[in-house]
């Protein structure tokens, strides 16, 4: 062949980031190719859009699939690459005159047919030499590819510990501010229980600001290790085929000791103390709430006085409830406008519920169970992801770092104040007050048991 039409031939085959020949290529949107782990490598902080590095056209990340083609014929290089290596005289047999053929996984040496089948090797494992390397290589490129995901998990975590801690301090003040103003409506005698109350969240809140910038250091230190590993084994990948045999080592038993204890996320309880005597002011603007017969769901049943409502996909033991657990979306049959009111929810143990009052233009927006935004909605809810929750409120959405509450919750509207509430009625504890809220009335109670 022409020498520069083979030239020409291996340029096409060749990574224009490493210059080497293609390991698992994939062809971006643009129609330039690039090794996969060269791309991640160079794809900075995980953007969801990146610039081809050839014609900074940006393209996006995600679902990028392997030239299956580019694959198969830049192992072909490889191999070809590889008989010219064993064609030389250095690597014919001493004894028998033939090329060295065969791989020996024992001792890592190359040898011929017949030195594979003699008495010294005859016990050990040995293939021939481009099947092992491409074995190797597949191998490592399992291995790149779960060190990838891991690192794309931690950089995730990460992010969500700086979020955290840079807002922090921003949350303990909130809080504090709310329990302050609660006990402002309760009287006097209850300024010490209100000192220690705060004394011990602003503790409880300084610990654990030093608890998010531990787990931030280990996650920014296990993202260098893992960077390192991948390197690593993309710098093995590349190597030529008997190199790589020869030296693969345990870079396969390290990599997998890289990922295991994986630095979590914390997970962030703020609890506060109780108020006493919270749950008596507040009974004093008790209400009934009742559901249009048209919008109740089998899931939602009333007992007792008629102001508790049960909800939850996945509460157990529920009376009357044989149906089996379903998204819902009902509301209350009244309607606010102004004036201060008081009910509560029995949620249970249940993990996926939503509760809160919600304007005209909102319920209209959503009259097919299905939640749309949260503009005009007041509300707490509580989401299950894996084996962790997520509790938080909306309007502003904004999590919120309490114990999930395992039985009663409380709702306080003040309508004049423009103030939704929620207590945990068993702890007798404030879980948050939104702030000016604009409602924009009539305000109706809403009811939810969904998968968020």
């Amino acid at each position: 062949m022409n020498s520069g039409i083979l030239q020409a031939f291996q340029r096409e085959l060749t990574c224009p980031i490493c210059m080497n020949y293609f390991i698992d290529p994939v062809t971006i949107d643009c129609g330039h190719t690039f090794c996969r782990p060269c791309f991640y490598l160079n794809w900075q902080d995980f953007p969801i859009l990146t610039q081809c590095f050839e014609c900074i056209k940006t393209t996006q990340h995600r679902n990028l699939k392997t030239n299956i083609r580019l694959k198969k014929m830049a192992s072909l290089a490889r191999k070809a690459s590889l008989w010219l290596f064993l064609s030389s005289e250095e690597q014919m047999c001493g004894t028998h005159r033939e090329t060295k053929k065969m791989f020996c996984d024992v001792d890592k040496s190359l040898l011929c047919l017949l030195c594979s089948g003699s008495q010294e090797h005859r016990d050990h494992r040995h293939c021939p030499i481009e099947w092992a390397a491409e074995e190797h290589r597949e191998n490592l490129l399992k291995k790149m590819q779960s060190l990838w995901e891991k690192a794309c998990e931690n950089h995730r975590n990460l992010n969500m510990e700086t979020t955290r801690t840079r807002y922090w301090k921003d949350y303990v003040n909130l809080r504090l501010e709310a329990i302050r103003a609660e006990y402002q409506k309760m009287p006097t005698f209850h300024h010490e229980e209100e000192k220690h109350n705060l004394e011990m969240l602003k503790k409880k809140g300084k610990d654990i600001f030093h608890q998010l910038h531990l787990s931030k250091a280990k996650m920014a230190h296990r993202r260098e290790i893992l960077r390192g590993m991948y390197e690593e084994l993309k710098k093995m990948c590349h190597k030529p085929d008997v190199e790589l045999l020869q030296g693969f080592g345990d870079i396969l038993h390290r990599s997998e000791s890289v990922l295991l204890h994986m630095p979590q996320p914390l997970n962030l309880e703020l609890s506060a103390g109780p108020i006493t005597g919270l749950r008596d002011r507040l009974n004093q603007f008790r209400v009934d709430i009742t559901l249009h017969h048209d919008e109740a769901n089998s899931h939602i049943f009333q007992y007792g006085d008629l102001r508790t409502i049960c909800i939850g996909c996945d509460h157990q033991n529920a009376p009357h409830t044989t149906a089996t657990p379903t998204s819902f979306l009902a509301w209350g049959a009244q309607t606010f406008t102004s004036g201060k009111y008081y009910w509560e929810v029995y949620v249970g143990d249940s993990w996926n519920w939503g509760f809160g009052v919600c304007n005209k233009y909102w319920k209209e927006n959503n009259q097919n169970d299905n939640i749309y935004g949260e503009e005009g909605l007041f509300s707490l809810a509580c989401a299950k992801n894996d084996i962790q929750f997520s509790l938080f409120t909306t309007s502003p959405l904004a999590l919120q770092y309490v114990p999930r509450p395992t039985s009663h919750v409380g709702l306080f509207l003040d309508c004049e104040a423009g103030t939704v509430s929620f207590v945990d009625v068993n702890q007798s504890s404030l879980i948050y007050t939104i702030p000016n809220c604009s409602f924009s009335p009539p305000l109706r109670p809403i009811f939810c048991c969904i998968h968020l």
